[in-house]
């Protein structure tokens, strides 16, 4: 499936989980439920998917974990806050180089419209 393709299948369900939820609630909430959507829509996807650190040789798990891996092919970073920063760029950023994945959604579920809530990267 092309990225531009999935990009779409998975924005219409986070729109779809948004529509019936709204803002206001806990990231876990909007993971839980954006991964049953994806999947009552044939989407493939793992939840809190561990990445690990590699340095000079050496793998190391560290705790980190990507909220949802969607077709092995696309990060979705998750978020239920006011306002995005730079640091919850560079975290889908950094988790993408490390999982070797080139292409990221940055969600954040507080927005009245999740249009408004969408950001898009390309290592």
């Amino acid at each position: 499936m092309e990225f531009d393709a999935l990009s779409k299948r998975v924005i219409g369900c986070a729109i779809e989980v948004h529509r019936n939820l709204g803002p206001g609630l806990l990231e876990s909430t909007y993971e839980q439920c954006l991964a049953h959507e994806l999947t009552l829509s044939g989407v493939e996807s793992r939840l809190r998917w561990p990445i690990s650190v590699r340095y000079k040789g050496v793998r190391t798990d560290c705790g980190y974990r990507v909220d949802l891996l969607v077709e092995g092919e696309l990060i979705l970073e998750l978020k239920s806050i006011e306002h995005v920063t730079g640091i919850h760029e560079a975290q889908l950023l950094t988790y993408m180089k490390l999982a070797g994945i080139k292409t990221g959604l940055l969600l954040n579920f507080n927005v009245r419209r999740l249009k408004d809530g969408i950001s898009r990267f390309v290592l």
